[in-house]
C-alpha cells in the first residue's frame, strides 16, 4: 500500500520539498520519498526541464497592467480590465482546490469615436490574455467589413473563415462592425455575421471577438441582432478626452520623437483645445487629432530652424513654440 502522505507534510512541487528541508521541516530519508513519488509521477518533468521550457520572455500580467495604467484616462476600461484579470485568477485557483469552475465569455464591444484608445486597449487585452494563459497567442487581427465580406455566394464564408484562422489564439477585432448590418437581410455582411458568430462558438477557448466603433451606430447594430447581446457580454465605452488629457498626450507624443512642448506652446495647446473642447468634429479623432496637430508643428519647426543664419543647439533641435503649432487646426 502506498504511503499517504499528511495534508501539513504535502508538498505541491520539488522546490518545495528542498525548501522545507532547508528550514528543517523534513528529514532527508522523508524528503528522498517525496522527491522519488515526484519523480515517478507520470508526465511529471523534473524542475530544472520545466523551466526550460518557459518562455523565458514571457509578459506577466502585471508587467501588461502596468502599460495600461500608464494610458491616459480610460479609468473605467482600466478598472473592468483588471477586474477580468482577478476572475481569471481566482477561476484558476477554484479549479485548483477541486472547486466548480465559472465559465464567462469575454467577447467585447468597444464604443467610441476614432483615437480614443480602443485598438490600443484591445492589442492590451490580448497581451494580458496570453499572460494569463487565456489565449495561446495573443496577437491582433484588425479587419472591417471588406476583410469579411465577399462578392457573391459562398465568398463571404470562405473569407471570414480566413479571418478567423489567422486569428486564431488571439483577439479578431472588427472596427466599424455595424457596417455588416447595414445592407439588410440581403446583404452578404449578415453571412459574414452568422459566420462569426459561429466561429467565436467553435473556437471560445482561443479566440477573443472584439466590435468596436460609434457609440451610436454600435448600439443601433447590437439592437438589431438580439443575439449578439449575449455573445457579447462585455461592452465598454471609451469617451472623448478633455482638453487636459489631449495635452498630455500630446506631451509624451512629443517625448517619444525627442522634442519637448515649451511653456507658450503647451499653454497655447491647452487654450486651443479648451476653447474647441465639445465641437469636434465625430471624425476629429482625439488622439489622432493631437497627432496631426503634432506632425504639422514639427514641420513648421523645422521650416523656421531652415531659415535661421546661425548654428542651431539641440535645444532648438528639440523645443516645439506655439509659433509652430498656430493654424495646424485649421
Amino acid at each position: 500500500m502506498s504511503e499517504v502522505v499528511s495534508p501539513e507534510l504535502n508538498p505541491g512541487s520539488e522546490e518545495e520539498v528542498f525548501h522545507w528541508i532547508e528550514a528543517g521541516r523534513l528529514a532527508p530519508d522523508r524528503a528522498v520519498q517525496l522527491l522519488a513519488r515526484f519523480q515517478s509521477a507520470p508526465g511529471t518533468l523534473p524542475a530544472t526541464v520545466r523551466r526550460e521550457r518557459q518562455e523565458p520572455d514571457r509578459e506577466t500580467p502585471d508587467e501588461v497592467l502596468a502599460d495600461l495604467d500608464r494610458l491616459v484616462g480610460l479609468q473605467e476600461i482600466k478598472r473592468v480590465v483588471h477586474d477580468i484579470r482577478a476572475f481569471v485568477e481566482i477561476q484558476r485557483l477554484r479549479i485548483e482546490v477541486g472547486l466548480t469552475r465559472n465559465h464567462q465569455s469575454f467577447h467585447m464591444v468597444f464604443s467610441g469615436a476614432p483615437g480614443t484608445g480602443k485598438t490600443t486597449v484591445a492589442r492590451m487585452v490580448g497581451r494580458l490574455f496570453k499572460s494569463l494563459e487565456v489565449l495561446s497567442k495573443g496577437h491582433l487581427v484588425e479587419v472591417e467589413r471588406a476583410d469579411l465580406v465577399g462578392e457573391y455566394i459562398g465568398h463571404t464564408a470562405q473569407k471570414t473563415r480566413d479571418v478567423i484562422k489567422r486569428a486564431m489564439g488571439g483577439v479578431l477585432f472588427v472596427d466599424e462592425a455595424y457596417s455588416l448590418a447595414r445592407g439588410g437581410e440581403k446583404d452578404f455582411g449578415k453571412e459574414a455575421i452568422d459566420t462569426l458568430v459561429a466561429g467565436m462558438e467553435n473556437y471560445r477557448d482561443d479566440l477573443l471577438v472584439i466590435l468596436a466603433g460609434y457609440p451610436d451606430e454600435m448600439a443601433w447594430f447590437m439592437g438589431s441582432n438580439p443575439g449578439l447581446l449575449s455573445r457579447f457580454p462585455i461592452r465598454l465605452a471609451f469617451p472623448d478626452y478633455n482638453a487636459e488629457d489631449l495635452v498630455r498626450i500630446a506631451r509624451r507624443m512629443v517625448q517619444e520623437r525627442d522634442y519637448r512642448l515649451s511653456q507658450d506652446a503647451e499653454a497655447g495647446l491647452l487654450r486651443l483645445l479648451s476653447d474647441n473642447e465639445g465641437y469636434w468634429h465625430k471624425n476629429a479623432g482625439n488622439a489622432r487629432m493631437v497627432r496631426n496637430l503634432l506632425e504639422h508643428a514639427i514641420r513648421r519647426q523645422a521650416v523656421r530652424l531652415n531659415a535661421r543664419r546661425t548654428p542651431l543647439t539641440r535645444h532648438d533641435l528639440m523645443h516645439l513654440c506655439w509659433q509652430d503649432f498656430e493654424g495646424g487646426l485649421s
